[in-house]
C-alpha cells in the first residue's frame, strides 16, 4: 500500500503536468489543441537533439528548446489555427492533421525505430520512503509540478499579461472591446500552453525513454485528465490527475500496466455520462465544445 501512495503521488503529478498546458490553452482560447502531444514529443526531441548531436548543456538544450517551440506554436497559431479559430470541428480537424504531420516526420527522421533515445535525469540516483525504494527524478516531477502550479496562479493574477489572459478567457468580446487584441493573446496562451508541455516532457521522459507515439498517450492523458476535473480549471485539473493518477498505480498493480489505458478510457466515459462538464468545470459542456 504504502508503494501504491508514493507512486500513485508521482504519477498523478506527471499526469498533471501533462494537462495543465493543454488546459490552459482551452481555458484562454477556447481551442482543444490536439497537436499537443505531438509539440510534446518535439520539444523532448529537440532537446535531445540539441544535447546530443550539437553538445549543449543539458539546461542549455532544455532552454533553447523552450525558446523554439514557443515559437513553433505562435507560428502554427498565426498559419492555421487564427484562420479557423471558433469553427470547433475545423479546430479539432486542423490541430489534428498538424500534430499527425509532426509525429510523422519525427518517425520518418529515425525517432519511431528501434533505437531508443533516452534523456538524462535531472537529478540522478533515488532513495527509499518507507521501505519503498523511487528514483530522484520522481520526486523532481512532484517539485515540478508543485512550482509550475505555483507560477500559473501568480502570473495569472498579479501581471499584466496574466490578467489580460484571463480577461479573455472569462469573456472574450468585453475584453475586445477594452482594447485587448485577443488573437495575440490567445497566441500568446498557445505558446505558454506548449512551453508547459516541454516542461512536462523534459521532466518526465526521463523516468522512461523517447518514444514517439507516446505523444499519442498524452494527447489521451490530457483530454482525460481534463475531462475528469473540467477543462480550463486548474484545480479541476490537479483533482482530475489524482483520482486517474491513483486509479491507474492500482489498476497497474493489481491488475497488470495494460489496464492502465483501460481505466483512462472508461473513467472518460464515465464522467462523460454522469457529468459532462468535470468535477471542476466552468467551460460549457464538452459536446459543445470539441
Amino acid at each position: 500500500m504504502t508503494a501504491v501512495l508514493i507512486f500513485g503521488l508521482a504519477n498523478s503529478m506527471g499526469l498533471a503536468l501533462m494537462a495543465i498546458g493543454f488546459s490552459f490553452i482551452f481555458g484562454i482560447s477556447g481551442i482543444a489543441n490536439f497537436a499537443y502531444g505531438a509539440l510534446y514529443i518535439l520539444g523532448a526531441s529537440i532537446a535531445y537533439l540539441l544535447f546530443t548531436f550539437l553538445g549543449l548543456p543539458y539546461w542549455a538544450a532544455v532552454l533553447a528548446s523552450l525558446v523554439i517551440m514557443s515559437i513553433i506554436a505562435a507560428i502554427i497559431y498565426y498559419i492555421a489555427i487564427q484562420r479557423v479559430r471558433g469553427a470547433i470541428l475545423s479546430e479539432v480537424i486542423v490541430t489534428m492533421g498538424i500534430g499527425l504531420v509532426i509525429i510523422e516526420i519525427l518517425r520518418w527522421t529515425g525517432f519511431g525505430g528501434s533505437n531508443q533515445a533516452f534523456l538524462p535525469s535531472f537529478i540522478a540516483g533515488g532513495l527509499t520512503i518507507g521501505g519503498v525504494g523511487i528514483e530522484n527524478q520522481r520526486i523532481f516531477v512532484v517539485g515540478v509540478g508543485l512550482v509550475l502550479f505555483l507560477l500559473l496562479w501568480l502570473v495569472t493574477r498579479y501581471t499584466k499579461i496574466g490578467l489580460a489572459l484571463r480577461a479573455i478567457s472569462q469573456d472574450e468580446l468585453t475584453a475586445l472591446s477594452l482594447g485587448l487584441n485577443n488573437d495575440r493573446l490567445a497566441m500568446v496562451a498557445m505558446g505558454i500552453g506548449t512551453i508547459i508541455s516541454v516542461i512536462a516532457a523534459v521532466s518526465i521522459i526521463p523516468l522512461g525513454f523517447l518514444s514517439i507515439d507516446s505523444g499519442y498517450e498524452v494527447l489521451v492523458f490530457a483530454l482525460a485528465v481534463g475531462v475528469l476535473g473540467g477543462l480550463g480549471s486548474t484545480p479541476g485539473i490537479i483533482a482530475g490527475a489524482f483520482v486517474l493518477g491513483y486509479l491507474q498505480t492500482l489498476a497497474s498493480a493489481y491488475l497488470g500496466p495494460q489496464w492502465m489505458m483501460v481505466v483512462t478510457f472508461l473513467a472518460i466515459v464515465l464522467v462523460l455520462l454522469i457529468k459532462p462538464s468535470g468535477i471542476f468545470g466552468k467551460q460549457k459542456e464538452l459536446e459543445e465544445r470539441v
